[in-house]
């Protein structure tokens, strides 16, 4: 019986229904919990200069310096190639793919470039003029590669 009473006092003594958990959010998304919809921020002007920029370390591939929005780069076509390939950079005054991309797994040249380096834009982006996300300290080479 004693027991019984001691239950129900603690049981009265807790509220009755517990607060509801805070929302799981994440920092990068600020105040907004997770499972809620956002709206996308704007996208702004991309940068659209020409301005080659030093890279960060040796393996680093080139950064775009023009928009490509709108570019056309899938199985049928390369818009990246009218001005970067070997054959038409000296009329485009473009910078030419590398050499490395006219090779095959193999290391035999080819005449085109390879089909593993045809979609430029899985590792060179371009550069946007934003905020990052995220602080960053990474300092590259004293003598950053071109």
């Amino acid at each position: 019986m004693v027991l019984c009473r001691l239950l129900l006092a603690v049981a009265l003594a807790m509220p009755l229904g517990s607060a509801a958990a805070p929302p799981f959010t994440d920092a990068m998304r600020g105040p907004t919990p997770i499972m809620a919809t956002t709206r996308p921020p704007l996208l702004g002007n991309a940068v659209n200069d020409d301005v080659r920029l030093t890279r960060s370390h040796a393996l680093q591939p080139p950064i775009v310096p023009h928009r490509v929005d709108g570019y056309q780069v899938d199985k049928n076509f390369n818009k990246c190639l009218d001005c970067h390939a070997a054959v038409r950079t000296g009329f485009s005054q473009a910078v030419p793919v590398s050499p490395t991309h006219y090779h095959d797994r193999d290391g035999k040249l080819l005449g085109q470039v390879s089909t593993r380096r045809y979609f430029c834009m899985q590792c060179h982006v371009s550069q946007e003029a934003v905020r990052p996300l995220v602080g960053n300290s990474f300092q590259g080479p004293a003598s950053p590669a071109r």
